[in-house]
């Protein structure tokens, strides 16, 4: 397939090849034939990738301040190198989509091969959308009217939270594309309309629909005019749909407005409100989120779980239906919204357009009919020169490219020396665009092309948690050696999988190597500390901080199902790490939790575990999700013999007692990826075994789930 793509780094709007997303559970797998550019949103994205680092900044202060807190916590160079990474992920274009479907992921009931649906996809040749982000269109509703459904559902979200009556006096403010459609659902609503631009053509359009307008840019005054239109008692409601940075747009709302108006912020602008303004009329003020409920609801959207209808009448697919009957019934003209058409192979003609007119509205793609092979197509060869297999030397396939796999992982397996043949993803873009940056020879959304490859002989697994096991133990009967990021798996029941495939593969030969991405153990820092530690006969003592600082009850990590949860998706970096200095089994786990509190959704990330071993050494890991962000993120501490090893967030390394060791420091920090992937390929190159024992990668897992599971069944 084709996709457009924003380079957020240099700026420059590009098609890019990529395999063809597969047609996966809840999802529909839809051939494009037209969408629609939204002139505001892909504007600004534009605009703000073709700007200077500068003022990337100063358009975004609150991720400024981010980056300088982990410059303070990690360190210049890995900030900076975070920085240069985020910037270097190209961005898909596109949310209002129409096209024919393709095929029909499992779950998917109401939905047919063959029908026309209106989605929220990107500007792409195929796409694969949640079925919840998908309607059908009606027959009287060509495919250009349907382009405008997502971006006039917008409108209508912010049309249903300022709940207008028939004939009351509704102000938009900013005609842009969603101004107009917004301004045209409310005239079908029984309202009477002020438009409100500087753009004399837009104002036309909204005139033309039936609204009355006005124009701040000659002189006319906006609060004027809609006192005025209201004949004295103030507007019931002002929808704001303009972009600007200027507060201006709100404070005229409210002064316009009458006693217990309504104020919708559809768009974006300044937010400097005038509490007298707000307070001597009561006003309600309020900012609509996109197409409507279930908007960035995991739940609704990814997993297809929809809302009651009896409870949430309009969900943002309900909302889509709305508008195409609106169409349906005429009600809802598009036709001279559309200014231009171009087609898909030209799309960045379409983004020189949309910067340089600023007048510019309905920018339609059109998609040349495809044959369904090559629409499909799941593989895509980057260069004709495969990489020849050579017995030992590593050449990888990689499953997964997230932000992880991207910055840090791939990255590390390249300096090892790994041959890097075919990377795999679920949607073929993220792989597609870490093939070109690196140099893979092939990006697939295939797994029958890693797994089944006579070249490929490393598998790298860096996907979401509920996978791993799955990927692992499918490789290892392929005969492929593995490295898995942590953890290993989810429940006892999959590492009992694992370990079974593990031992009947290590009776093959060659057999394989099964590594885990317990990377802290090969950090320079703890490699120092273990050396100090191994003189030492008697039994050490631990403490390990994890102050990791909170993500959102909804972040799929959290989703027991899914992540597992974070002390078995992180947590087990530090029963691993304990067990590699303590250097011996672990005998006795046990764990508490914060106590259930009200307000507190998530109480398992903050925790203390504690750990046995059998040469007599113990050890606790908290792990705190409620820390302060300037706080090291990661301080180990080891005490025995009258001796103590600090180590903060893996820059600095201080002895006390120790007689030929006092401190150990970095230009940066270094949690050992590199050298971990490093120790695993050369092993595979050498012939020698995998630099974690396996026996240890399973303790280390079902110590792990214990401590998990014994925390959820605290009273």
């Amino acid at each position: 397939m084709k996709q457009i793509l924003q380079d957020m780094s240099r700026g420059t709007t590009y098609l890019a090849d990529a395999p063809s997303p597969s047609a996966r559970a809840g999802h529909l797998l839809i051939a494009s034939r037209v969408s629609l550019i939204s002139t505001g949103t892909e504007r600004m994205l534009v605009d703000f990738g073709r700007s200077s680092l500068i003022t990337k900044a100063r358009k975004q202060p609150e991720r400024v301040k981010m980056v300088i807190d982990k410059a303070r916590t990690d360190g210049l160079m890995t900030t900076i190198d975070a920085v240069r990474s985020k910037l270097n992920e190209p961005l898909p274009l596109g949310y209002c989509h129409v096209g024919v479907v393709e095929a029909v992921g499992a779950n998917c009931s109401g939905f047919a091969v063959g029908d026309r649906v209106a989605s929220n996809g990107p500007h792409a040749d195929i796409v694969s959308v949640p079925k919840n982000l998908c309607a059908k269109i009606p027959d009287a509703v060509s495919d250009e009217q349907a382009a405008f459904t997502v971006v006039a559902s917008i409108g209508l979200q912010g049309i249903r939270l300022a709940a207008p009556t028939l004939g009351e006096a509704v102000v938009v403010v900013g005609v842009g594309l969603i101004g107009l459609l917004t301004v045209q659902l409310l005239i079908a609503h029984g309202c009477r309309v002020l438009a409100i631009d500087l753009d004399d053509a837009k104002l036309a359009l909204a005139a033309g629909f039936g609204a009355e307008i006005c124009n701040p840019g000659k002189g006319e005054d906006p609060v004027a005019a809609g006192t005025a239109f209201s004949r004295g008692y103030g507007v019931d409601a002002v929808i704001i749909t303009a972009s600007t940075s200027s507060s201006d747009p709100i404070s005229q709302a409210a002064r316009m407005s009458r006693k217990r108006g309504r104020i919708i912020m559809v768009g974006v602008t300044g937010m400097e409100l005038n509490r007298a303004d707000f307070y001597e009329k009561e006003l309600s003020f309020q900012v609509s989120c996109s197409y409507g409920p279930g908007r960035y609801d995991s739940n609704y959207e990814l997993q297809g779980n929809d809302y009651p209808f009896g409870l949430v009448r309009w969900t943002e697919q309900r909302n889509f239906e709305a508008v195409l009957d609106m169409m349906a019934s005429g009600r809802l003209d598009v036709s001279a919204l559309i200014t231009s058409r171009i087609d898909f192979e030209e799309a960045p003609k379409a983004y020189d357009l949309i910067t340089s007119d600023k007048s510019a509205l309905g920018v339609l793609l059109t998609y040349r009919p495809q044959e369904t092979a090559e629409l499909t197509r799941r593989n895509i060869r980057l260069t004709t020169d495969a990489p020849a297999h050579v017995s030992g030397k590593p050449i990888c396939g990689f499953i997964g490219a997230g932000n992880y796999a991207a910055r840090v992982l791939i990255p590390a397996f390249k300096k090892g020396g790994a041959q890097l043949d075919t990377i795999l993803t679920s949607g073929g873009t993220s792989g597609a665009i870490q093939a070109r940056k690196v140099g893979f020879a092939e990006a697939s959304t295939d797994a029958a092309t890693v797994f089944g490859s006579d070249r490929i002989n490393v598998v790298a697994i860096a996907t979401r948690h509920d996978t791993h096991a799955r990927f692992v133990i499918e490789a290892l009967e392929a005969g492929k050696n593995v490295f898995v990021e942590k953890p290993l798996a989810l429940t006892l029941e999959e590492v009992e999988s694992v370990e079974t495939t593990y031992t009947a593969a290590a009776r093959t030969t060659p057999a394989p190597r099964l590594m885990i991405g317990f990377n802290r153990r090969f950090a320079p820092h703890v490699m120092k500390m273990k050396s100090l530690l191994d003189t030492v006969r008697e039994p050490k003592s631990f403490i390990m901080t994890m102050n990791v600082g909170a993500i959102p009850p909804d972040h799929w990590t959290q989703e027991l199902a899914v992540g597992g949860g974070r002390i078995i998706g992180e947590a087990c970096h530090y029963v691993d790490l304990m067990r590699f200095l303590a250097g011996a089994p672990i005998v006795h786990v046990s764990a508490r939790r914060m106590g259930d509190a009200p307000g507190v959704a998530i109480t398992e990330d903050k925790a203390v575990i504690t750990l046995g071993f059998a040469d007599g050494s113990f050890g606790t890991i908290n792990y705190f999700a409620n820390g302060a962000k300037d706080f090291p993120k990661e301080r180990i501490e080891a005490f025995c013999a009258g001796r103590v090893l600090q180590l903060d967030n893996f820059r600095k390394l201080t002895g006390y007692g120790w007689k030929d060791f006092s401190k150990m420091g970095g230009w940066s920090q270094d949690k050992g990826q590199d050298a971990c992937a490093a120790a695993f390929l050369a092993a595979i190159e050498k012939g020698l075994p995998s630099p974690i024992p396996a026996t240890e990668i399973f303790e280390v897992a079902r110590m792990t789930i214990a401590a998990a599971d014994e925390l959820r069944n605290q009273i």
